[in-house]
């Protein structure tokens, strides 16, 4: 599976020029927990998520504790740029879905820019990949039937059945076809594995 077919896309960006609040209102209009950063041309420059813009907008509460908490004496952050995150992993959209998991775990990120050269397409989350693991076998069984069926459509053929995302196709062995079958159930969002089940010929 490749990025391109689980991401967010049109990306939802926030200028490094931003008032923070304008960045906290974006990221909350849009129920995303995480944007990238770009310049007047668009590039970009970095990442801002919610853990960065929380910094510095609440100051300690008088009534929680009995000896009053000191003010701070710092102004909160103004701009995006103060508070994102400029050393950025990104993706492309060919990106294997794999290669991109092994990204967000090793960097410790819950989301990557999608980037198709130098401009921002997407972003793909840890909640877009939950999204299509998330989709019901009898929404993945009509996808690789109808991606078969579009391939072969007059034969050959097979029964498929789809649990907990392992798609199962059984029928007349066709070594070749088999092969292309296989590709094929693989690429469909939500797919994890795909199984062959031989008929007799």
């Amino acid at each position: 599976m490749l990025v391109r077919e689980v991401m967010s896309s049109p990306a939802i960006t926030v200028r490094h020029t931003d008032p923070v609040r304008r960045a906290i209102r974006r990221l909350y209009g849009h129920n995303i927990t995480a944007a990238p950063v770009v310049d007047e041309s668009d590039l970009l420059v970095g990442v801002v998520s919610e853990f960065d813009l929380l910094r510095g907008e609440f100051e300690p509460d008088p009534r929680a504790t009995v000896r009053p908490a000191p003010s701070s004496h710092e102004p909160p952050p103004r701009q995006v740029m103060e508070v994102m995150t400029s050393d950025v992993v990104t993706v492309t959209e060919t990106t294997d879905v794999t290669s991109a998991i092994d990204l967000m775990v090793g960097k410790r990120v819950k989301s990557l820019p999608v980037l198709r050269g130098h401009e921002v397409v997407g972003m793909v989350s840890r909640c877009d990949l939950m999204a299509m693991l998330a989709r019901p076998d009898g929404e993945l069984r009509e996808a690789v039937v109808a991606a078969l069926r579009e391939q072969y459509p007059s034969g050959p053929s097979w029964e498929v059945a789809v649990r907990d995302g392992v798609a199962e196709l059984s029928g007349p062995p066709h070594e070749h076809a088999d092969h292309i079958a296989d590709l094929l159930a693989r690429t469909v969002p939500g797919i994890v594995r795909v199984k062959h089940r031989r008929g007799s010929p």
